[in-house]
């Protein structure tokens, strides 16, 4: 009777075990998708002057630089960001950067984005599938000394997350 009543006992117990569920992905995927690019312009006189490209793709020149509307276009770098959960993305970036081209070197202050400055934080939407667009600027510092060819460099951002 002993053995057949722990037996209806134990067929009563019930275990439950509970956990939290399985976390979303916290990889941060950076694309690039478009190189900075500064279009075409002259250097009109000895001291040279800056030429910016906005992340909006606006193009402006100071000092003795005249900006021609040939081919190849003013262009903002675009970066396409994956991160799932809506987490926040600080950007950091160095500047300047030094471009290397046929008269040497030129220098590159990168920035503004379209998230902010250097150091600025931002929210990712929170659906994993949706790509978050990062638009980045920039302005050249061109001597009068520079002679004329197509200059080149690498940018490096650090992404974040939070």
């Amino acid at each position: 009777m002993i053995k057949l009543l722990s037996g209806i006992a134990l067929l009563f117990c019930f275990s439950f075990s509970f956990a939290q569920p399985v976390l979303p992905q916290r990889t941060i995927t950076v694309l690039p998708t478009q190189s900075l690019h500064f279009g075409t312009f002259c250097v009109t006189g000895p001291s040279g002057g800056t030429v910016t490209v906005g992340y909006d793709g606006s193009r402006s020149a100071q000092g003795n630089i005249i900006l021609l509307s040939v081919a190849p276009v003013a262009q903002p770098a675009i970066f396409e960001i994956k991160l799932c959960q809506g987490r926040n993305v600080t950007i950091n970036f160095d500047s300047p950067i030094l471009l290397s081209g046929p008269g040497g070197t030129l220098s590159l202050l990168l920035g503004p984005t379209d998230k902010g400055v250097n150091g600025a934080r931002f929210v990712t939407n929170s659906d994993c599938n949706f790509i978050t667009p990062l638009r980045v600027g920039g302005t050249l510092m061109v001597p009068g000394s520079a002679l004329p060819g197509t200059y080149t460099g690498s940018i490096a951002i650090t992404f974040n997350q939070q």
